[in-house]
């Protein structure tokens, strides 16, 4: 009888996981994965893909109102929830097939139910009697919701059930300032309901480009998001017809729904990790080395539940990695320097690198601003301003960071990702020739940092 049933179990699903499993039984590995919930994990099932269509939906408000501006006349429009869900839960269970039919394919063996941890080298399954053995365990179980404890927090939902809401409500309570807080925001209000965001904080999105933040909350403020920063909620009443939200100032919001965003933490809780050996971080997150290996040696850990960069490609790289070292003999470490990233805020977000505040802590830089109105809006009449950023370091001529606020920001953020990952400085910039006319060619004409003169500032695209 062997030692081991299989060389690798996987706990968890998602993009991490089932990466790691894939690639290790293309290395010729006996593996299983276990998932409790649905395979694509956070990201394909309640997190980056359908957020993603509901971004695309609510954004067709504003381009009705758009497009009287370019001689188009619509007619009268109207929104159904129930249809958009339907839709969006057909296309998550394709992507969730493929998964499952690419862990087949690679000869993976594919378990559904809760699994934890038991020892070093044994892993319970509630689905079955006896214990399975595995010369190594990798924990892929991402991250969950958080809602802290207050009076009627049990009336609040979280990003995990927004998206299998029955209707939409009327008006909304969102509370939280974070990426997942923002985007709803924005989601919910350009889908028709009444948006209050209330966070904590002086200012939305910390750890963001100050500019930036302040950029994307006046742009929210004008396409009708309530934002109050400085605030939190004390608790939560619930009605026949809706729920009353007393703030810690005293004052009282009434809102259908109360969606908390107040961020994710490790999903690690009941796992038997601790009891196995291995050490959690204050958060609960999994501690790992460079390599994602825990304080014992046959576990490892990748994803969202090491608390390292909570984002899907990253999880990947670090699965990959996984796999890499421990079945190929090739020791690799997952690359989580200048990751470039989107917010699909409304306005998005694209941003590598460091922020000002950040990169002025480092050294004396150089910043290059371009603050404009696009020309997609120009003809719709709407004000809405996009804003650039190159930080340059003033010695190297290194750039630093570039952030992007506007309508395809995530898509540019990636092409200008791989430029500053390759070190391009601000001269490789301005020697690159201008794609005229789109909203990208702000990053290869900004000549003059900020400062003594103004800042550049046009309405439309330049003349040729």
């Amino acid at each position: 009888m062997a030692e081991f049933d299989f060389d690798l179990f996987v706990i968890g699903g998602g993009s991490g996981g089932v990466r790691a499993a894939r690639m290790a039984a293309e290395a010729g590995a006996r593996v299983a994965i276990a998932e409790e919930f649905r395979y694509g994990g956070t990201c394909v099932i309640r997190g980056c893909v359908p957020k993603k269509l509901l971004v695309y939906a609510s954004q067709f408000s504003e381009s009705f109102a758009d497009a009287a501006g370019f001689g188009w006349s619509v007619g009268e429009t109207s929104f159904d929830w129930p249809s958009l869900i339907a839709a969006k839960d057909a296309e998550i269970a394709r992507l969730e097939g493929i998964y499952v039919r690419n862990l087949g394919s690679a000869g993976v063996e594919v378990f559904r139910g809760r699994a934890t941890v038991a020892d070093p080298h044994t892993v319970h399954l509630a689905t079955h009697a006896h214990p399975v053995r595995a010369r190594h365990i990798l924990v892929a179980t991402g991250g969950t919701p958080f809602v802290p404890d207050f009076p009627g927090s049990e009336h609040a939902i979280t990003s995990n059930e927004v998206f299998d809401l029955p209707d939409l409500p009327a008006s909304v309570v969102i509370v939280g300032g974070g990426y997942i807080a923002c985007e709803f925001a924005g989601i919910l209000n350009g889908l028709g309901a009444a948006v209050t965001l209330a966070y904590r904080g002086p200012q939305i999105l910390r750890g963001f480009d100050d500019e930036v933040r302040a950029h994307v909350a006046d742009e929210m403020r004008a396409k009708g998001v309530e934002i109050l920063t400085g605030t939190d909620v004390a608790a939560i009443d619930k009605g026949a017809d809706g729920c009353a939200v007393t703030l810690a100032s005293g004052e009282t919001r009434r809102a259908g729904t109360v969606l908390y965003a107040t961020g994710r933490i490790p999903n690690t809780a009941g796992l038997g990790l601790e009891a196995a050996g291995v050490r959690l971080g204050r958060r609960g997150e999994v501690a790992v080395d460079a390599f994602s290996q825990t304080s014992v040696p046959s576990i490892y850990a990748v994803g969202d539940v090491t608390d390292r960069l909570a984002l899907t490609p990253v999880a990947i790289r670090e699965g990959a990695a996984f796999a890499e070292t421990v079945f190929r003999g090739n020791p690799t470490r997952a690359d989580h320097a200048l990751v470039p990233t989107a917010v699909f805020t409304q306005p998005e977000i694209g941003t590598v690198g460091l922020s000002e505040e950040q990169a002025r802590a480092e050294g004396e830089i150089e910043v290059y601003r371009a603050a404009f109105r696009p020309m997609n809006t120009i003809l719709a009449g709407r004000d809405e301003r996009m804003l650039m950023k190159l930080i340059v370091a003033a010695d190297s001529r290194r750039v630093l960071g570039v952030h992007i606020v506007g309508h395809g920001a995530g898509e540019m953020i990636q092409l200008a990702g791989v430029a500053v990952k390759m070190g391009a400085t601000k001269e490789d910039f301005d020697r690159t020739v201008a794609v005229h006319p789109t909203a990208a060619e702000e990053l290869v004409t900004m000549k003059t940092p900020v400062g003594a003169p103004p800042a550049r500032t046009r309405t439309a695209a330049p003349a040729p």
